[in-house]
């Protein structure tokens, strides 16, 4: 096979294993509230971990290149916090949807329904650069693309489930909590083939540090701001923290396969 169409086929493997996280929550009873907490901390644990052990160390290692590790660090940091204030002005702009058949009998912890749009964008953003860099070590050594992709492919699974659950909860619309775990996913062969035709010289590591940084302030703001918070509203406390502890495992996982 083509190696190119090999590396863009792996990276595509790689995003659509997201909706298949996403098929998760739409074969749960969208009452049950036990679920709906169990996959907010299970999102969160997985943005946490991912965020503060792979997209921030590995930020600083790549500006470590260019800046002594002090400046690396300031750098990461200072794009760590424009990812939270980035997000917390979208969560301002995005509209409150007051749909009448949103879950539960009153709305706990903000709307469900923005939550899954913030996480489909957060999710989405952090694929790009992954099916950049699935796709470009593919092109080097098909043997290593595999591996890559096959553990991205692992750690996307809790990601669909973190874009489909608070839709399907509130909304009860499968279709359309699968499409936005779907179109989150998507970003990563989209990744792969703009890279291909032109980014391959603008995403450079010094440029992917920056974005990786970025999305990890994106992520940790998410879970902290929305996730948990919204998911401690329904009263399982303890469920919420042992989801939390599976996300973090699963990924810890995932990148030791890396």
């Amino acid at each position: 096979m083509n190696t190119t169409l090999f590396a863009f086929l792996i990276s595509l493997f790689a995003g659509l294993s997201t909706a298949i996280g996403g098929l998760v929550p739409l074969f749960t009873d969208r009452r049950s509230t036990r679920f709906l907490c169990f996959s907010l901390g299970l999102s969160a644990g997985v943005m946490v971990y991912v965020s503060f052990m792979e997209m921030l160390p590995e930020a600083i290692a790549s500006l470590g290149a260019y800046y002594s590790r002090r400046t690396a660090g300031l750098m990461a940091l200072a794009f760590f916090l424009i990812g939270m204030a980035v997000i917390a002005l979208i969560d301002r702009l995005v509209p409150e949807n007051d749909n009448p058949h949103e879950f539960g009998s009153e709305r706990k912890g903000g709307d469900l329904g923005k939550m899954g749009l913030l996480s489909a964008l957060a999710i989405a953003v952090h694929n790009f650069p992954e099916g950049l860099a699935t796709f470009m070590s593919a092109l080097e050594d098909p043997v290593s693309g595999v591996s890559i992709a096959i553990a991205i492919a692992l750690h996307n699974i809790p990601e669909g489930i973190t874009v489909a659950s608070p839709v399907y909860h509130s909304s009860g619309r499968r279709l359309k909590a699968f499409l936005l775990a779907l179109g989150s996913g998507i970003a990563e062969p989209v990744g792969a083939l703009l890279g291909f035709l032109f980014l391959s010289s603008v995403f450079t590591p010094f440029t992917s540090a920056l974005v990786y940084a970025l999305v990890a302030g994106i992520m940790v703001y998410l879970a902290f701001d929305e996730l948990l918070p919204t998911a401690e509203n329904y009263g399982h406390h303890h469920l919420v923290t042992y989801a939390v502890i599976l996300g973090m495992v699963l990924m810890g996982l995932t990148l030791a396969l890396l």
